[in-house]
């Protein structure tokens, strides 16, 4: 068992101190939001996350998890610190690094002894060498910090079983004996763990994310593609994906990436590579796709209505994707904005994500607590997320409630041959419309 502290309770950093303290070790979290702060420790998660809260409760019982304010409590005696602030990207695609900096002074004023201080932000290549350098230069003689790079690569919705089923843990260092210890302290995860050198570890990250970003943005030209030639995108992905080359991972037309990590990831590696003077076509390419593809559903219902002015329109899904309340870069804020400017009423539900969007869009749009409601009286509905709710709501209840049953489902969500059965004119990606 070491003694661990957790520096930032965002997403990685808490499902990161839950998972640590419950394969057994002496887990303190440092939050400098009090109202976050508070909720954490009455074991009430502030992200919605499957599995979570019940573990978080089951540490504190443990007591092998705490919280607290004081950066001082929370780190003097920590064998191995952990740092999972925001590293927001700035408009240029550029790294805010701000964050990460203060927890740095920190524990240069706090430490008593050597430790090792893990990144999991994700930062841009040779960030770890300067937290290095920083805190070489702050400590004195007698204190070492080494430092580790350990990228995260948790899918929101599911990033318990992530932590526990990974297919690699990633550990960047210069040091063996710190590279050692890292492995002895994920161990008990049971999954392999995969040694580099800290430039590489940090480039890992953004090599995968911008990878399957490309994977999506990919298939969504392709489903553009076979809507004009009147393939279906649906066998055509699941033709690529059974060549093992390919996979069939990341191969599903929608429209577009969104979250914590693609948008933001893919802006930075651009970003990165301008600043060596290297100009990533492909990247950009993909960023451009994702752009458009999440304005693609506006783009059919503004050819099939001409003006949407007036309309009532039904948004089924807020957050960028299922099991999780995560409304950063998803399709819902482009097409919220974009529908009310155009004069439409727009109705909103998300099983998790309403309370949230309530409080982005207080007057804009209105965020109603069932599906049934959303689209009771509407003109069109657009399906952006793919929760399990929306999929297994019976096609009736559209006829039954709206004004006119027309579905722009930008998430594939229904079968073709399903819908058929119904009146309803159904519009979704990479596949033929069907009209009444």
């Amino acid at each position: 068992m070491r003694k661990i502290s957790v520096v930032g309770m965002g997403y990685v950093g808490l499902v990161t101190a839950v998972s640590l303290s419950s394969i057994g070790h002496d887990v303190t979290c440092i939050e400098m939001d009090k109202e976050k702060l508070a909720l954490l420790q009455k074991g009430i998660s502030p992200i919605y996350e499957p599995g979570l809260e019940i573990m978080l409760q089951e540490a504190i019982n443990n007591r092998r998890l705490r919280f607290t304010f004081e950066a001082k409590e929370g780190l003097e005696e920590a064998e191995i610190i952990y740092i999972a602030v925001g590293t927001p990207t700035l408009e240029n695609g550029s790294v805010n690094l701000d964050y990460l900096e203060m927890v740095i002074n920190e524990i240069a004023a706090c430490i008593t002894k050597n430790v090792i201080v893990v990144v999991k932000s994700t930062v841009p290549v040779g960030t770890n060498h300067m937290i290095k350098a920083k805190l070489d230069q702050a400590l004195p003689l007698h204190i070492k910090a080494e430092v580790i790079s350990n990228p995260e690569f948790l899918r929101e919705g599911s990033a318990i079983y992530d932590t526990f089923h990974a297919d690699r843990i990633v550990i960047g260092a210069d040091n063996q004996q710190a590279a050692d210890v890292m492995s002895e302290v994920n161990k008990p995860f049971g999954v392999p763990i995969f040694h580099t050198d800290i430039l590489s570890a940090e480039m890992i990250k953004y090599a995968s994310n911008a990878f399957l970003a490309t994977k999506i943005s990919f298939i969504n030209e392709m489903a553009n593609i076979c809507e004009k030639v009147g393939a279906d995108i649906e066998s055509v992905s699941v033709g690529m994906g059974m060549d093992q080359r390919i996979g069939p991972h990341f191969l599903k037309a929608g429209i577009g990436y969104g979250g914590s990590c693609f948008p933001k990831d893919t802006k930075a590696l651009s970003y990165i590579a301008a600043d060596v003077d290297y100009d990533f076509h492909l990247l950009k390419a993909v960023i451009d796709v994702n752009n458009k593809q999440q304005r693609i559903l506006l783009k059919k219902a503004r050819e099939r209505f001409q003006s949407l002015n007036g309309k009532k329109v039904a948004l089924l899904g807020l957050a960028f994707k299922p099991n999780t309340d995560d409304m950063r870069e998803s399709p819902s804020l482009v097409m919220a904005a974009e529908l009310v400017n155009e004069g439409a009423e727009v109705v909103a539900f998300d099983p998790v994500a309403g309370e949230k969007a309530s409080r982005i869009f207080p007057t804009v749009i209105n965020v109603v607590e069932t599906l049934e409601i959303a689209i009771k009286g509407a003109d069109m509905a657009f399906i952006l997320t793919d929760w399990e709710e929306f999929k297994g709501t019976e096609l009736s209840v559209f006829v039954k409630q709206m004004k006119q049953p027309i579905i722009f489902d930008g998430r594939n969500c229904f079968k073709l041959t399903e819908v058929e059965k119904y009146p309803i004119e159904y519009h979704s990606i990479g596949r033929k419309a069907l009209l009444i």
